[in-house]
């Protein structure tokens, strides 16, 4: 019997939804265009893997055996570290601050107490942590948690001053309490404070110590239930710290000491130390410093104890860094730390708090960094850090996320990369390293790109769901440092903060051309190079990027018109040319002092030595127009088979030549449509002495007061580009063939984000009326693409499309000289050809099928060695001259239609028929909110169209039909951050900044969720625990070792009784007990509980065989000496002994 599938009922309904509300212009037959591969069911949404430094860090521990380290923050988040590679996040419903962390050493297990008074038992033995039990406090605050080594008692500390003890096996309170008032003396009428540390005598379980905040320190016997001794200090508490011994403790204050107690001796401490106090001569107290914050004391086996601190710094110490201080003997090392220091531990060779600790590391949480210091190197050298935890080093502007890139491109990246690292990390390995690596079956690299605010660009190599920083490229060497004099900054910078911020970048895998748009308007084009290279002079082009509206009727008549057309023979390279100065550009004031034509920032005219990486090639820079400041740029793309980069803003676009090194055109957004401008725009109030802009404005005209763009070159070879005058109808050309337009294509996967501030300001609406009014029309989109340009054409060609805030695609024909020498020396000639659709709302990706429905990337340029010499460079003149890969449509024009134009608005999608333009299938995203971000996308078995809504929504269309695949509310937009740095790539991958230290990556493909916890790493691996240090055979047989104490008797419900009912509430969690063994459902997780329990059972078996061979062996040895004594002792008398 055929098994009935709702889900497909569903998508057929979809489908004839989807069809009927598409607009068919070309009758029937373009509904059954071609077979849709992707359907509803390949496709879920999920999260991966969280890199990053966890923001907001509150807590930390580590697990000596497993060696795994785990950071809590104050969102209620939890990140676990092990291996490089080995990372694991959890969040905690309540989202309260993590206080405290205690791992179950050993066990796979890790307790959490949250600022909510809650506390939970998290199992880390999956490969997604869960919580077994919560007990949430309903009566009194948490403010301390211990937990013993290899115990399953938990001590509570509360605001009050009472200690509660919870069984950690079932999470039940047990009914023996400490209460304060029992806690200190009977005679002492004023309250301790609340509880800041409770922990055990590393040689009696049974006499715990608690530390109160006034300054109270008591030594609690478990078993008489009554306090054993009492020591008062006049400072507050901040932390205690045993000697291994048992017969020493320390305790660090809030005047900055450091006061050293004998657990016999009652009154006055043993010794008082003020580690950065000055001493007095006379006797007298030191000066009170900071607090310290906390203090460890470890032994060691050979040497001196070191005694680790932070705080306790002089307050004459104004400015002065945090600091981190270890104490070693009579040497005091103070560490700076470049932030505020949250926590620290120490690492030791062994877990047992009884034996020498032999300290080698000390790990230092910072507000936004994790250092890790060699103890057992002179210097105290830190640690090279492996994890991917300098993402927020600069806060994150854009991102870009490339999968299934070039398999050369990022041992490429690393090989140079490598060279950047600093030196004088420890020889040594990193000490965290617990956990194993998942099995990944991505096999694909990926690649995250993040520009920084500070202008630096780094690669990242994320594949297989991991994060290791490749390549760190910093664009403020191209440009002058910039100085504190006030006029000068107002002349050249047009933002307050962070003047080199990256706002757009543009990529090419392929061709490894990099294109940066900056905060300043200016735009970088890098290339890629092996070798190192100084360059004499950044070669430079300045633009004037104007906007103004003179007339309604027509933005022809205003100034366009009556210019005289130029010469043909004008374009070409003339020494003789009277073409405007090199850099930098000497015009700034006019003469009325209204700043112009100068740049927001000042290109550096020293030479640039360039490192092996990424080298500047070209540097293009809007320039201020008449006393306004240009516009920031809104959208950028590149083309490395064109040769080409175009960038828009609210003014217009420009496009620029970066072979020839020339601006090709400069074109105002409404000058685009010529004389069939569907807006009647307002006209804005023009200066007088301004220069009007009609038609295609001048790209550079030949005078030397209003220069439109500068000459890259010293002078030797200056030009002149011509004016373009458009008309209507079939728009001829003047002069034609002495302009050229070139732009840069996305390359496959790296789209250029869309970044507009203003996204949420403007208004959404998408009525006619509404946009009529809106006079500026910004460029928010580009693509680069082989196609038809016109309607009704027969073949296809280079072509730009250009997208509006208005919702309008429009044509750009390109005409290309042939690859190699003529492409250098031949002009490119640019026909603008019209609109092409219109859409409700800003225009934010393009893309193009053939007429299978295949995806067509852009044609790219394969990457050459730009500095190569001799044999090599030969090599490079042969690359450069092949023909550019291009993937070009079908060449049989038998069909109706060859390609289609997949175009995506924030409120629309619509798939154009071309050449005839006619829109086949058109689907509304949103009515009520926005797309923020939209891709096409190729999956494993089809192409779809990913967007994210502000509404939070995630959602997939199918291609060509637009049939909803995927629509999950996932993350209601919050912040500007996220809409900022949302990126989707290919085979079903998507990112986003989750805080300013963290990358989100999520799936929306089936398939990986499926192989999701195969890819994952396991944080809990079988080791066997350390042996307790050896008693000694005098310290047992006459006393003076650890003693132990059967807390199951003291704190169980048979002596204790039961605990106060409204106390604290038990929460089991969504797994219980049972979920600590199994990680899946079903059979699959029947069986992998009943393998773990055979293994765990075995492995318990086998510890009893070796531990019963041990104590034959031990009462063996004890009989034979204790026979050995009495042979030795029978014949003596008493008093010979």
């Amino acid at each position: 019997m055929k098994k009935f599938n709702i889900r497909k009922v569903l998508d057929g309904l979809k489908e004839q939804a989807s069809s009927s509300a598409s607009s068919v212009q070309s009758g029937a037959p373009e509904n059954n265009l071609m077979q849709e591969t992707l359907q509803s069911e390949n496709f879920q949404l999920c999260k991966t893997v969280r890199h990053g430094f966890p923001y907001q860090p509150s807590a930390m521990a580590h697990d000596p055996v497993q060696k795994i380290l785990a950071i809590g923050t104050q969102s209620g988040a939890l990140r676990l570290f092990g291996r490089p590679g080995v990372e694991c996040y959890c969040q905690h419903e309540s989202g309260a601050a993590v206080i405290s962390l205690q791992f179950l050493i050993n066990e796979g297990a890790l307790v959490s107490a949250l600022a909510d008074d809650s506390v939970h038992l998290w199992n880390l033995r999956q490969k997604r942590p869960a919580i077994l039990h919560s007990l949430k406090f309903n009566r009194e605050r948490i403010t301390f948690v211990h937990l013993p080594f290899q115990s399953k008692w938990l001590y509570i500390g509360t605001e009050k001053g009472n200690i509660h003890i919870v069984n950690v096996e079932s999470f039940t309170l047990s009914g023996y309490v400490i209460m304060w008032n029992k806690a200190i003396e009977l005679s002492s009428k004023a309250h301790p404070g609340p509880v800041v540390h409770i922990s055990d005598n590393p040689m009696d379980e049974g006499k715990l110590i608690i530390g109160y905040e006034s300054g109270i320190v008591v030594l609690w016997d478990l078993k008489s239930k009554k306090a054993d001794s009492r020591y008062t200090y006049d400072e507050a508490i901040h932390s205690v710290a045993w000697h291994h011994e048992g017969k020493q403790f320390i305790c660090s204050h809030s005047d900055g000491t450091l006061t050293i107690w004998n657990i016999k001796g009652q009154g006055k401490p043993f010794q008082t130390i003020t580690p950065h106090g000055k001493q007095p001569k006379d006797g007298k107290k030191p000066e009170p410093c900071k607090p310290i914050l906390k203090v460890e004391y470890k032994t060691t086996r050979l040497g001196d104890p070191f005694m680790i601190l932070s705080g306790g710094l002089s307050y004459d110490t104004v400015g002065r860094r945090p600091c981190l201080t270890v104490m070693h003997g009579k040497s005091t090392a103070v560490l700076e730390m470049d932030y505020p220091i949250v926590d620290f531990l120490t690492l030791c060779e062994t877990p047992y708090p009884n034996d020498f600790q032999e300290p080698y590391a000390v790990v230092v949480l910072l507000e936004k960094d994790l250092v890790v210091i060699d103890l057992a190197q002179n210097g105290y050298p830190i640690f090279e850090n492996p994890y991917p935890l300098t993402i927020h080093e600069s806060p994150v502007t854009c991102c870009e996320y490339i999968a299934d890139c070039p398999v050369d491109l990022i041992p490429a990246l690393y090989s140079v990369g490598s060279r950047q690292k600093r030196q004088g990390y420890s020889k040594r390995e990193w000490p965290i390293s617990g956990g194993n690596w998942g099995l990944g079956t991505q096999s694909y690299p990926e690649i995250i790109i993040t520009g920084h605010a500070d202008g630096t660009v780094k690669f990242w190599d994320a594949s297989a769901i991991m994060l290791q920083v490749l390549y760190k490229l910093k664009t403020a060497k191209v440009f002058e440092k910039s100085r504190n004099n006030k006029e000068d900054k107002q002349n050249t910078e047009i933002v307050d903060e962070d003047p080199f911020a990256i706002q757009i970048m543009a990529w090419c895998p392929e061709s490894r051309i990099l294109c940066l748009a900056g905060v300043s308007a200016n735009v970088i084009i890098y290339r890629f190079s092996k070798q190192d290279i100084t360059t004499e002079v950044v070669q430079l082009l300045e633009v004037r990027l104007q906007y103004e509206v003179n007339d309604v009727e027509s933005p022809l008549d205003g100034g366009g018109g009556d210019r005289d057309p130029p010469t043909p023979g004008a374009a070409s390279p003339s020494p003789q040319t009277a073409g405007p100065p090199t850099h930098p550009s000497t015009s700034s004031n006019s003469s009325d002092g209204v700043r112009d034509n100068v740049p927001c920032l000042k290109v550096r005219s020293t030479p640039l030595k360039q490192s092996p990486g990424y080298q500047v090639e070209l540097v293009v820079q809007l320039v201020w127009v008449s006393g306004e400041p240009p516009q920031q740029i809104t959208s950028l793309a590149l083309n490395s088979a064109y040769g080409l980069i175009v960038f828009g803003n609210s003014n217009g676009l420009a496009v620029v030549d970066y072979l020839q090194k020339t601006v090709l055109l400069n074109l105002g957004t409404v000058e685009l449509y010529g004389s069939n401008d569907p807006y009647q725009r307002q006209p804005r109030s023009p200066r007088k002495t301004r220069q009007p802009s009609g038609g295609l404005c001048d790209i550079n005209e030949c005078s030397a007061s209003e220069d439109r763009c500068k000459s890259p070159t010293s002078g030797k070879l200056s030009f002149s580009v011509c004016v373009i005058s458009v008309c209507t109808g079939a728009l001829p050309f003047f002069a034609i063939s002495s302009t050229v337009l070139l732009s840069v294509c996305p390359p496959r996967g790296a789209n250029p984000l869309d970044h507009r501030d203003n996204s949420f300001s403007r208004s959404r609406s998408s009525s006619v009326t509404s946009i009529d009014k809106e006079v500026r029309e910004a460029i928010t989109s580009f693509h680069f693409c082989e196609t038809f340009a016109r309607k009704g054409d027969s073949a296809v060609a280079p072509c730009l499309f250009v997208g509006t805030s208005l919702g309008t695609v429009l044509a750009v024909a390109l005409n290309l000289p042939p690859a190699g020498e003529q492409r250098l020396l031949q002009p490119v000639i640019v026909l603008p050809s019209g609109t092409v659709a219109r859409l409700k709302g800003s225009i934010l990706r393009m893309s193009f099928l053939d007429n299978t429905g295949t995806f067509l990337p852009p044609s790219f340029e394969p990457w050459y060695e730009p500095n190569a010499t001799g044999a090599d460079g030969e090599e490079r003149d042969k690359a450069r001259k092949r023909r550019p890969v291009s993937v070009s449509p079908s060449t049989s024009q038998e069909l109706q239609e060859s390609q289609y134009a997949v175009v995506v608005s924030e409120k629309q999608a619509k798939v154009i028929a071309l050449p005839s333009q006619n829109c086949i299938f058109k689907h509304s995203i949103t009515e009520t909110s926005f797309v923020l971000r939209a891709d096409v996308v190729q999956m494993n078995i089809g192409n779809c169209v990913a967007c994210f809504c502000a509404n939070g929504h995630i959602m997939a269309l199918s291609l060509p039909g637009l049939r909803p695949l995927l629509d999950v509310n996932y993350l209601p937009l919050t912040d500007m951050r996220i809409a900022r740095t949302f990126c989707f790539t290919n085979l079903g991958q998507a990112m986003y900044l989750t805080s300013p230290t963290e990358i989100q990556r999520i799936t929306y493909s089936q398939e990986t969720c499926e192989n999701l916890q195969e890819m994952l790493g396991e944080l809990f691996t079988p080791v066997e625990t350390p042996e307790a240090p050896n008693r000694g055979f005098f310290k047992g047989l006459f006393g003076g070792g650890a003693t132990s104490l059967d807390r199951e008797e003291l704190f169980g419900e048979t002596q204790a009784g039961k605990a106060s009912r409204g106390l604290a509430q038990h929460i089991p969690g969504p797994q219980g007990l049972e979920g600590m063994k199994g990680a899946a459902s079903g059979v699959v997780a029947d069986l992998a509980r009943a393998r773990i329990a055979l293994d765990e059972r075995g492995q318990k078996l086998g510890e009893l065989d070796e531990r019963t061979a041990a104590m034959l062996a031990s009462a063996d040895s004890f009989g034979k000496h204790a026979h050995d004594m009495m042979l030795k002792c029978k014949d003596k008398k008493w008093y010979q002994f």
